[in-house]
């Protein structure tokens, strides 16, 4: 439930000027009823020693002493928001303002806000335009007031138009009497990870997050969830973001209640802190902490890390001594050539508001930031936002989801499945198992990201068929722009998530093997996420004689001049040179039979030459390393009698000359 907008610091004003008036003179209250005012001080003392039940019943003694008197009202009007008693407080608040319309004016804006909550807009828009109308008001509360009246509109015009969208309880695999909430999917959707919110087990009043995990069965139910034990400390872990593949995870971990996490040996940087994990034979490693570029002294939370595998999205709070966070906005640190997070960024004001913002969630298209926040114009309170990555790498303004998604209630911890079908999200609303609970909805058309798939596949080695650890990397072909880079696991096996129509190239690197490169198209395919893209990966032993075809490199029809598309590609050979400075090779150009047999070998000879000279340009490898040849139509992988066989001869390679 979100907190009403109080203005904190007048009420304590107001409530401060009557600690310090043990002597009334008259006319000092709105009441000078001696019965009334003996009441209203007793009632003071009680509010300040918090014993709110005692102090409204001699409140309102004072008010029936003389139902003139304002002041009572006002208190109990504070009394009912703690309690979150609004239809009480609204009445308060309209008998203070009714006994005395040009004192305390804040109460107009108290009211006005406070309808805004229980959705009584016509009434708010009144009593938010008649604060706006007295003089000298505060210059914060005044450009508050004029920000719920552009809230008022928005949420006015959005139940109006409300989307189309039937919410779904997860059901009792998923959610418990406790708080579930942050959910993460891995790329084919069949494990969720989420926190779950327990009592203490020590009997103390501090609550205790753990991280659970649950799968699909064969019929694509979710079976019932479980934590993970490896990762469970007794203290606070949770707010996962996992790897597309499973086999890694970013976490939050509260050190102010953990200490040491998992009896490990460095403690956090602030109160909370975000940690790393990799799952290796089935099971979590310790999770380790991302340092000082990441985490501070300050409140780091919610990471949600790019598919790219470059980009880690997180918050930062300013902690307090009542345990609340401050301050809150959306950050981003981004991974260096060198492999490690560079210093944190925070994201531009068009995305983060003057208030609050939380719960940053990437979709695995890249493109695509959905996050909470309760300073863009909304329902009330944090509403779910999305932001659009534009073509000039800048966030475009956020949009807010609307009515039935954003509500006058808090929502967050939203998640859209990789597939775009479905999201997630928490909620407390009626009928769930008991506090919190996680909901699922199809999500509109406007509000989706861009279509992906993904593709599966294995790295292995080509001579044994042993499966291999390797680390790979997707380039856009059309931009030249990695998209993702990753590591297949002890089996080989990997998964990544892939945005749908466009063309790529496939690099593998493993020490001791040739580089190997291929390109595939999803470009004008119909893409069914429920049947991922398969890559089969071989990879040679650097050995004398072995070849490998460079299958991204690029040239006009009878032409020899590389076209831009082929930089990656030959970016990654001399890449691989520099790494085994012993290898020699030979540089190949080969073509099909069609047209005159001596121009081809021209041609192809030309073509092997291009590759030769733009390694050589690049000043990092050495010339008598390389050769090259052309051998025209004389060496074909197929015969020469189809379309699809003439093109798969026409190719340029590289053979291992010496080691």
């Amino acid at each position: 439930m979100k907190k009403i907008i109080l203005q904190i610091f007048t009420l304590l004003l107001f409530i401060g000027s009557l600690s310090s008036q043990n002597n009334l003179p008259p006319g000092q209250y709105t009441s000078t009823d001696k019965k009334a005012l003996k009441h209203f001080e007793e009632a003071r003392k009680y509010y300040d020693a918090r014993q709110d039940k005692k102090a409204e019943e001699l409140l309102l003694k004072a008010i029936d002493a003389d139902p003139k008197f304002m002041e009572p009202h006002m208190i109990l009007a504070i009394l009912c928001a703690e309690q979150n008693r609004l239809k009480e407080r609204i009445y308060h608040l309209k008998q203070a303002t009714e006994k005395a319309p040009t004192m305390h004016v804040q109460n107009y804006f108290d009211l006005g806000d406070t309808e805004f909550y229980v959705e009584d807009y016509v009434n708010a828009k009144t009593h938010l335009n008649q604060f706006l109308k007295f003089q000298r008001i505060d210059p914060n509360m005044k450009e508050e007031a004029e920000f719920i009246l552009k809230c008022v509109d928005f949420a006015e015009n959005a139940k109006k138009n409300p989307k189309k969208i039937t919410f779904s309880n997860m059901g009792t695999a998923i959610n418990s009497p406790m708080a579930e909430y942050f959910p993460s999917i891995v790329g084919d959707e069949s494990k969720f990870y989420y926190t779950r919110r327990l009592d203490s087990p020590n009997g103390s009043s501090r609550y205790q997050e753990d991280l659970y995990v649950a799968q699909k069965d064969a019929k694509g139910n979710w079976m019932m969830s479980n934590p993970i034990q490896e990762l469970s400390s007794g203290g606070n872990e949770g707010a996962p973001s996992i790897s597309a593949d499973g086999k890694y995870m970013f976490i939050t971990v509260s050190q102010e209640i953990d200490g040491l996490y998992l009896g490990g040996q460095a403690k956090g940087l602030g109160s909370c802190d975000i940690f790393f994990t990799q799952k290796i034979n089935g099971k979590w490693t310790k999770p380790a902490n991302l340092g000082s570029k990441i985490n501070s002294a300050m409140w780091e939370s919610q990471p949600s890390f790019s598919s790219d595998g470059k980009t880690l999205y997180f918050v930062r709070g300013t902690p307090m001594r009542s345990g609340a966070v401050k301050d809150i906005d959306i950050y981003y640190s981004t991974v260096g050539e060198d492999g490690k997070f560079g210093p944190a960024v925070k994201l531009p004001d068009n995305v983060n508001s003057k208030k609050e913002e939380q719960s940053v969630f990437i979709h695995p298209d890249n493109q695509t930031l959905y996050f909470c926040s309760k300073g863009h114009v909304g329902m009330g309170g944090a509403d779910i936002f999305m932001s659009k990555r534009k073509a000039d790498g800048n966030w475009g303004d956020p949009i807010n989801l609307g009515y039935p998604i954003n509500s006058s209630k808090d929502e967050n911890s939203l998640l859209v499945s990789p597939s775009g079908k479905l999201a997630y999200f928490a909620s407390d609303r009626e009928g769930g198992s008991g506090e919190l609970d996680l909901y699922q909805f199809e999500v509109p058309e406007e509000f989706k990201p861009e279509k992906i798939t993904f593709a599966r596949g294995k790295i292995y080695n080509a001579e044994t068929k042993e499966p291999l650890e390797a680390s790979f990397e997707l380039i856009d072909l059309a931009t030249g722009q990695n998209i993702t880079r990753s590591y297949s696991g002890s089996n080989g096996e990997f998964l990544v998530t892939l945005t749908a129509n466009k063309n790529y190239i496939v690099n593998v690197n493993k020490a001791g093997f040739l580089f190997y490169s291929d390109n595939f198209s999803l470009k004008g395919k119909v893409t069914d996420f429920n049947k991922p893209f398969l890559l089969d990966i071989p990879l040679q032993p650097i050995d004398t004689g072995n070849v490998v075809e460079l299958k991204n490199v690029f040239f006009d029809v009878n032409k020899w001049d590389l076209k831009p598309e082929s930089k990656a590609e030959l970016d990654k050979l001399i890449s691989f040179l520099a790494s085994n400075l012993s290898v020699k090779i030979q540089l190949s150009g080969h073509t099909d039979s069609d047209g005159d047999k001596k121009a081809n070998l021209a041609l192809s000879a030309n073509r092997a030459k291009a590759v030769f000279d733009y390694i050589v340009s690049s000043g990092k490898i050495q010339s008598t390393r390389l050769s090259f040849k052309g051998y025209g139509d004389t060496k074909p992988k197929v015969p020469n009698n189809s379309p699809e066989n003439k093109a798969l001869n026409r190719r340029t390679e590289f053979k291992v000359t010496g080691i």
